[in-house]
């Protein structure tokens, strides 16, 4: 009942399996568009003509399916196999019929964006069938990185409106809508670059030897292109990989008040404890004993 009236599709589940089923689903705004994730018991959904009918929702959808596998079929001899990591990209006012793989749990993430004249550059969305996103080397980082941004929870972003523009644009790209030739598209590519240029550094921060041009060279990109990509970041490369540094020492200084300030500084990426004074007592206003003291003390 909750999926006929909130999200306009109609639920099949096996009655003998009804008493077992377990679920849940959060969904928020960000920018005009809505971020949802949903885990759940597997089961078979369709959005029929009348579901659509009934509520309309105008708006593109990028899906991605985190664990789980099936089909997807999206009328006359669309059909997809879909399975975990897959992403799919369609218009939401067109039928299709999702069809479990098992009975295996499955966990799912959305991204809803309304349509527009000026988002989508002029061109139209509404006959987008689903259809399962063909990877490619020159979108598919960025792409899910700028995505993965967008519903992560501890809120990374650098431009919400942006960034859900952004990433509309580059769906439309991979959908053959837009030319990746256009300044639209490439600053949409940029933005999603820097995303995934963040997750390297922050999946390799405590190396010292992580520099701006090892990082350009996992994403395939020349060093002098990975410091335009960050010319649209509040930060430079250097002071996003500081401050991400940083902020990890300050967590273990508190977290591990024996581990001495020494191991927590290069263990973190800093070359020196002179530099990593300088930025503690910058970032914090404080040094890190005055720090451990603080949280020491009684509220």
């Amino acid at each position: 009942m909750r999926g006929k009236s909130l999200f306009g599709v109609t639920i099949e589940l096996a009655r003998d399996r009804r008493h077992s089923f377990k679920g849940s689903f959060q969904a928020r705004a960000v920018a005009g568009a809505v971020v949802s994730e949903m885990r759940a018991s597997s089961y078979r959904v369709n959005r029929t003509e009348a579901d659509i009918a009934r509520i309309a929702g105008d708006s593109l959808c990028i899906g991605l399916q985190v664990t789980g596998s099936g089909l997807l079929h999206a009328g006359r001899d669309r059909v997809h196999a879909v399975s975990g990591g897959d992403i799919t990209i369609n218009y939401s006012d067109l039928p299709y019929n999702a069809i479990p793989g098992g009975e295996a749990d499955f966990q799912y993430r959305m991204l809803k964006i309304p349509v527009g004249y000026e988002l989508m550059l002029g061109q139209t969305a509404d006959d987008l069938f689903a259809t399962r996103y063909a990877e490619n080397t020159a979108f598919s980082r960025p792409f899910r990185a700028l995505f993965d941004a967008l519903n992560a929870s501890h809120g990374r972003l650098i431009d919400p409106a942006r960034d859900v523009t952004h990433i509309a644009r580059l769906a439309m790209t991979v959908r053959g809508r837009l030319s990746p030739a256009m300044p639209e598209v490439r600053a949409a590519l940029r933005t999603g670059l820097c995303y995934a240029a963040q997750d390297i550094m922050m999946r390799k921060k405590s190396r010292q030897e992580l520099t701006p041009a090892a990082v350009a060279r996992e994403l395939g990109i020349s060093l002098r292109q990975l410091h335009v990509v960050f010319e649209g970041a509040e930060l430079s490369f250097s002071r996003t990989l500081s401050a991400m540094r940083i902020e990890e020492a300050r967590r273990l200084l508190l977290a591990s008040p024996a581990l001495p300030v020494t191991q927590i500084a290069y263990g973190c990426g800093f070359d020196s404890l002179a530099t990593f004074y300088r930025v503690f007592a910058s970032a914090y206003g404080m040094t890190p004993g005055e720090a451990r003291a603080a949280d020491r003390s009684p509220a």
